[in-house]
């Protein structure tokens, strides 16, 4: 009995990974790499979303972070428009 409640619970395991791995990749549609100037610097970053939009503020808040120091700047570079933006359907 003890063999058979272990198989049940690793294919319940296997099972919701399975799901997340797969309800993860699902939403993925575009995947966008923006290349962003702020204060005398330039950064480049790739990040993919359901939406060209979503990708493109996510590769832009990425390519921001390491540009930007505080919450202020952090605005700041977010709200400037990239200076490079390519985005491919997945």
């Amino acid at each position: 009995m003890a063999s058979r409640a272990r198989l049940v619970t690793v294919l319940v395991i296997v099972g919701f990974i399975a799901f997340l791995f797969y309800s993860t990749l699902e939403v993925q549609r575009v995947e966008c790499t923006v290349t962003v100037d702020f204060q005398g610097e330039r950064r480049t970053a790739t990040a993919s979303g359901e939406t060209e939009s979503s990708a493109t503020e996510q590769a832009q808040t990425a390519a921001c972070g390491p540009l930007a120091q505080g919450m202020d700047e952090s605005i700041a570079c977010s709200r400037r428009p990239p200076t490079a933006v390519q985005c491919l359907p997945l």
